[in-house]
C-alpha cells in the first residue's frame, strides 16, 4: 500500500469511528430527552435503561453507518484537498479511481459491514428493544392515547392460520382486507376466508361481507364449498391483543427467514401482503449496497470543490444532501413497490441504480 493511501485511510477511519460514536451518543441522549417523563413516572431502573440502549446499537449502527462512511470519506479528501495534496496527486498523473482507492475499498468494507450486521444482530436486537419497552418502559396511560393504523399486518395464529390484514386500527378494534388461510397438519390449504371488514365485539371478531371456502382433498381429486354472509361471527380465537403481540415484524427477521416465509405461503392468495414482504426482502439486500454507491456520487463532487476556506462545511452539507436524496428516492421506490406500480425487485433497487447512473455522468464528465 503506499504512503499517500495509508495516510488517508488513517484518517478515513478515524473520523468514521468518531462519526459513529457521536451519532450514538445523540440518539441515546435525544431518546432519554423525549422519554425522561415517562422513565421517571416508571421508575425504569438504571440496568434496564443500559440493558435497552445497549440492544439499540446494532440498529444505530446499521442506520448511520452510511452517512458516516460519507462524512468519513469527504472529510478526509476536503483536509487533503485544503493542504493542496489532491493537486499533488493529479498533477502525478493519477486518475479519480487511484485517488479515491482508499475511500472505495473502506466503503466497501463498511457495505459488508451492513449487511453483517443486519442480517446476525439487527434482528435480536429489535426483538429485544421491543420486549424491554413493552414490558418496562410502557405506562399504563399511555394505553388511553390514540395509536396508529397498522398496515398490513401478517402473522400466522392459533389452529394453523396465517392472517393477512391490510389495516388494523387498534383504537376501535376494526379490520380492513381480510385474508385468512388455514392448513392442515401437512401444511395444505384447508380453508381460506375473504373478508370486507371486521370488528371485535368484545367476545369475538364479526366479519362483514365474508366468502369462506372449505377445501376438502380425498386423494387426488380436489373438492371445495364457498359460502356467502354478510355478517358473521367467526370462530376466531385470537383477541385484539394477541394480534399485536403475535403480528409479523419484518425488522426482526433476516433475508433466510423472510424469505422461508415468503415461499411458505407463497400460495395463500394474498398478493398485496406478499407483494409488501417481497419489497421488504428485496429492500434488505439492495439497502447495504447503497452506502458504496452514495459514496460513488459523493467523491467527485469533493474532489471538485474549489473554495477551500469552506471545504469542512462544503463536505458536511454535501453529506447530507446526498444521503437525504438518497433516503427520499429509496422511500418513494418502496412505496411505489407496496402500491404494485414497480415489481418488488426495481422499487428496491430504483435509489441505487438512480444514484449509480449520476455518480458514473459525474465521474466520466470531471475526471
Amino acid at each position: 500500500m503506499r504512503i499517500v493511501d495509508r495516510y488517508l485511510l488513517d484518517l478515513i477511519i478515524k473520523i468514521f469511528l468518531s462519526t459513529i460514536l457521536i451519532f450514538c451518543f445523540l440518539y441515546i441522549l435525544i431518546d432519554m430527552a423525549a422519554n425522561l417523563d415517562e422513565f421517571i413516572k416508571q421508575k425504569v431502573v438504571f440496568t434496564t435503561l443500559l440493558e435497552y440502549y445497549r440492544s439499540f446499537l446494532p440498529i444505530i449502527i446499521s442506520q448511520t453507518a452510511s452517512i458516516a462512511c460519507l462524512i468519513a470519506c469527504l472529510l478526509a479528501f476536503s483536509h487533503a484537498n485544503s493542504n493542496n495534496e489532491i493537486i499533488i496527486l493529479r498533477s502525478g498523473g493519477l486518475n479519480f479511481w487511484q485517488m479515491t482507492k482508499p475511500a472505495l475499498c473502506f466503503g466497501l468494507l463498511v457495505s459488508a459491514l451492513i449487511f453483517w450486521v443486519n442480517e446476525r444482530f439487527v434482528p435480536q436486537a429489535t426483538s429485544v428493544s421491543q420486549s424491554i419497552r413493552e414490558e418496562s418502559m410502557i405506562l399504563e396511560t399511555n394505553s388511553s392515547r390514540k395509536k396508529e393504523e397498522i398496515k398490513n399486518l401478517t402473522f400466522y395464529g392459533l389452529r394453523n392460520r396465517l392472517f393477512f390484514i391490510d389495516a388494523y386500527d387498534p383504537n376501535d378494534l376494526t379490520l380492513k382486507g381480510i385474508t385468512i388461510i388455514g392448513h392442515d397438519e401437512n401444511q395444505q390449504i384447508k380453508e381460506k376466508i375473504v373478508a370486507l371488514s371486521g370488528k371485535w365485539t368484545g367476545i369475538a371478531w364479526k366479519f362483514y361481507k365474508c366468502q369462506s371456502t372449505a377445501f376438502d382433498i380425498p386423494g387426488d381429486e380436489a373438492t371445495e364449498s364457498v359460502k356467502y354472509h354478510d355478517e358473521r361471527l367467526m370462530d376466531i380465537k385470537e383477541t385484539p391483543q394477541d394480534f399485536l403481540r403475535q403480528r409479523l415484524n419484518v425488522n426482526s427477521m433476516n433475508i433466510r427467514q423472510l424469505h422461508e416465509y415468503i415461499n411458505r405461503f407463497s400460495k395463500s392468495g394474498a398478493q398485496k401482503a406478499l407483494n409488501n414482504l417481497r419489497v421488504d426482502l428485496h429492500e434488505k439486500i439492495a439497502y447495504p449496497f447503497g452506502n458504496f454507491i452514495i459514496l460513488l456520487v459523493g467523491l467527485p463532487l469533493a474532489l471538485m470543490t474549489q473554495r477551500r476556506k469552506a471545504l469542512t462545511f462544503t463536505s458536511l452539507g454535501l453529506a447530507v444532501a446526498i444521503g437525504f436524496m438518497f433516503y427520499v428516492t429509496n422511500a418513494v421506490g418502496l412505496a411505489l413497490g407496496k402500491g404494485g406500480l414497480l415489481t418488488p425487485i426495481a422499487s428496491a433497487w430504483l435509489a441505487p441504480l438512480t444514484f449509480l447512473l449520476l455518480a458514473s455522468y459525474l465521474i466520466k464528465s470531471r475526471f
